[in-house]
């Protein structure tokens, strides 16, 4: 791509001028409209080292009201981001419905340089390319705007603006001696670059290559096409809001993920029971297992992801519970899954979760999970029917983000029949120190039973893969439960370990 640029077109100060200035006055008033629907945009700058990365970000946001914008200059990641998924400190980042986003180099820099300076392996680079393939799609389908911009400039003329800012005492510690070795290896660099721009140069977020030698024309196609972008993204958003969707999608599942059947609901035996005697003497072991392999875990930097779904009553905070008091309390934590807040649902659904995973050697465990957009927000409509069927997929790829990163994760359907469900329910309604435990919300979901088996069974037909497969707990007997929870976490972790 970088050999289509042309790095000796050049305007003049007059002709800049009487464009610029139009284009600027578009981009402050796109900005407004932006906030109005709900459009969030991502603009990144990457490109040489002297280009005028940091110079076109000034000019750019000059025009823009500093209430609606970020500016994330990406460096090395700290010892804190080494210690979640690579994709973790860029899912952080992305903006809310409405505002933008502006990094000055990003997720790139782990796919570019990255080759030559940190000397990842093939096999980890194709990797990271699909990840940000793959996050670039899911931002692009919940509808952000993502636009990219590459400034070129030749070798000789990268020296050149190297040498003017050693030349100044105030700028000369810009210049490093990496920068020189990179000048130096300039072809290399050159080529690892170009590659980039290629393997991810997708419909869904287009690479723009500038020529940037020519400061002023570098920073009038920057206008123009910033400006033609976010104008088309706001008029593709009005005319969707105007027609309404007929066709009903299809669940589709990626080939690379690889499903494991589980039995539908239906065909659970929950007669299933312990003995108050065996109970406490298997608990009691099993406990004390876990928390060895908690130590082990931390000693090789293994995180954990435990997934608890299923029935209200079921007996998921008593399962919680047992499985968290085996543990070292500074190595856990436990997060409990309500309603998205008002931030929460300005940005991708995915993004609380990304924001609560743990570190690597930790223990996160969810009470409700990512898996509420396929049960409770298809069946109350709180998302589109495009949404739910999409997210089966976008489910599995986060899923397999986690698992690639090294992650053991294990996934809980704590698994009651309606008739057990309402003598808790009454138990519950009818004893006051438990009363607080049943809430309106809850009957009314019973009320819709039939509803949530069906999109229950879909989620476990669909999201049960071989690196993140779904268990049923049976828990009429809840000491059953949670005797069968344990042992299967300890299970998949001896697994993980190689025992």
């Amino acid at each position: 791509m970088l050999e289509q640029v042309n790095l000796k077109k050049a305007i003049t100060k007059e002709e800049y001028q009487s464009e610029a200035d139009r284009l600027k006055t578009e981009l402050t008033m796109l900005q407004q409209e932006m906030k109005q629907i709900g459009l969030p945009v991502i603009i990144l700058f990457e490109g040489w080292g002297a280009a005028g990365k940091g110079s076109a970000i000034s000019k750019m946001i000059l025009n823009l009201d500093p209430r609606g914008f970020k500016v994330y200059s990406t460096i090395d990641a700290t010892q804190e981001e080494q210690r979640k998924p690579i994709m973790h400190r860029y899912w952080s980042k992305i903006p809310a419905h409405g505002n933008i986003s502006i990094f000055d180099r990003s997720w790139y820099q782990d796919i570019s340089i990255a080759q030559l300076e940190k000397h990842i392996s093939k096999e980890e680079l194709n990797r990271r390319t699909e990840s940000i393939k793959t996050f670039e799609r899911q931002l692009s389908d919940d509808g952000y705007l993502i636009i990219k911009f590459f400034l070129h400039i030749s070798k000789k003329e990268q020296k050149k603006r190297f040498d003017k800012l050693k030349e100044e005492k105030s700028t000369a510690w810009r210049v490093t001696s990496l920068d020189k070795e990179r000048n130096k290896n300039y072809d290399k660099y050159y080529e690892v670059f170009d590659n980039m721009l290629i393997n991810t140069n997708t419909s869904d977020a287009p690479w723009h290559p500038i020529g940037a030698e020519d400061t002023r024309g570098a920073m009038f196609n920057i206008y123009t096409i910033l400006v033609n972008n976010i104008k088309n993204a706001i008029a593709k958003r009005r005319a969707q809001k105007q027609v309404p969707q007929v066709e009903i999608p299809t669940i589709s599942v990626p080939q690379t993920i690889h499903l494991i059947e589980v039995p539908k609901l239906s065909e659970i035996n929950l007669n299933k029971t312990i003995t108050d005697e065996d109970y406490k003497k298997l608990l009691g072991k099993a406990q004390e297992k876990l928390h060895k392999l908690h130590n082990k875990l931390y000693q090789k930097k293994i995180p954990v992801i435990i997934c608890y779904e299923g029935w209200d009553a079921a007996g998921k905070g008593g399962n919680i519970k047992r499985v968290a008091a085996a543990l070292d309390p500074r190595g856990y934590e436990v997060n409990p899954i309500a309603a998205p807040d008002k931030t929460e649902l300005a940005h991708h659904y995915l993004w609380r979760f990304w924001n609560q995973l743990p570190k690597a050697g930790h223990i996160a465990i969810f009470d409700r999970t990512w898996y509420g957009r396929v049960m409770v927000e298809r069946i109350e409509g709180f998302c589109s029917n495009e949404e739910w069927h999409r997210a089966y997929t976008e489910i599995n790829e986060f899923e397999k983000e986690l698992y690639d990163w090294g992650a053991i994760i294990v996934k809980f359907w704590i698994h009651i029949d309606k008739e057990e469900q309402l003598k808790r329910f009454e138990d519950r309604q009818n004893t006051p120190e438990k009363r607080w435990k049943i809430t309106d919300e809850d009957w009314r979901n019973r009320e819709k039973w039939d509803d949530y088996e069906v999109a229950i069974n879909d989620m476990l037909q669909y999201t049960s893969t071989d690196f993140a497969p779904w268990t049923i707990i049976e828990s009429k007997d809840k000491k059953f439960a949670r005797i069968k929870a344990i042992k299967t976490l300890i299970n998949q972790i001896e697994i993980r370990l190689g025992k």
